[in-house]
């Protein structure tokens, strides 16, 4: 019987797991944790785990640190979180010359209609033609489809290229604020922290491009309410439009640059 080959041991993983060790350990000693107060964390830690909330809790209050202190200081647009309601597979979406893209939606689907326009560029300020676009946002009822929403799967969702000139143009419905599921472990850590769980209303969007680091962003809306205090702290000013009233539909733009590899 032959023996088994011994795994290579990965070097980055046991720099990463002492810096962290390293760190704990100032951590915990200015935090003065007892024993109990440990328990119970890993106790809760392991409900979070069950309850499938780790995704979640990662997503809305680590994701935006780490953002945070990976990119403030480079060029480009500022990423800002993928979320936990990022579905893969979206349908590919596709217009006739002069025409808006319009993302998968419902006949009768409620909710004020919104045309958004982008342009993708990279840091020297060339456009970035047949960037792969994904495009994502919440319902008028403000649940995402492939969730908990009652729309069928791939509602407003789905993915396209720019144009020659780096351009998009979308056709959809303006999102609205939402609650985070507040009825397990994470909406425990809100009741500790005394804190709402409320969202301003955002799309999602994730652009890749040859030679270039994927931008996974958001963009937000001058005005909605919650914007100061957004539970994830994903706001940027840079990722903030204006949504201008048309009559019969609404109209916002945002240029995004995306930086090199």
């Amino acid at each position: 019987m032959q023996q088994q080959q011994a795994k290579k041991k990965n070097q980055r993983v046991e720099e990463v797991f002492d810096l962290f060790i390293k760190h704990m350990k100032s951590f915990l000693q200015e935090a003065k944790l007892n024993h109990e107060e440990y328990t119970n964390f890993v106790d809760w830690a392991d409900r979070l785990g069950k309850k499938g909330e780790l995704p979640l809790y990662a997503d809305v209050f680590l994701e935006t640190h780490v953002l945070q202190a990976m990119y403030s200081k480079m060029p480009g647009t500022q990423p800002s979180l993928l979320g936990p309601y990022f579905v893969e597979g979206s349908p590919l979406v596709e217009s006739e010359p002069g025409q808006p893209l319009v993302l998968p939606k419902r006949p009768d689907e409620p909710g004020e209609v919104l045309y958004f326009k982008g342009n993708v560029s990279n840091i020297d300020g060339q456009p970035l033609a047949n960037t792969h676009v994904e495009m994502w946002h919440n319902d008028n009822s403000a649940k995402y489809s492939n969730f908990d929403s009652d729309a069928p799967d791939f509602n407003l969702r789905g993915h396209f290229y720019t144009d020659e000139n780096g351009d998009f143009e979308v056709k959809t419905i303006v999102p609205i604020p939402y609650s985070i599921p507040t009825d397990g472990p994470t909406g425990e850590f809100l009741e500790y922290m005394d804190q709402h769980s409320m969202r301003p209303a955002h799309l999602h969007i994730m652009f890749q491009a040859e030679g270039h680091e994927t931008l996974i962003t958001q963009v937000f809306f001058e005005g909605d309410e919650w914007l100061e205090t957004d539970v994830a702290e994903g706001v940027r000013d840079e990722l903030l439009t204006k949504l201008e009233d048309k009559g019969d539909h609404k109209e916002a733009s945002l240029d995004f640059v995306m930086r090199p590899l």
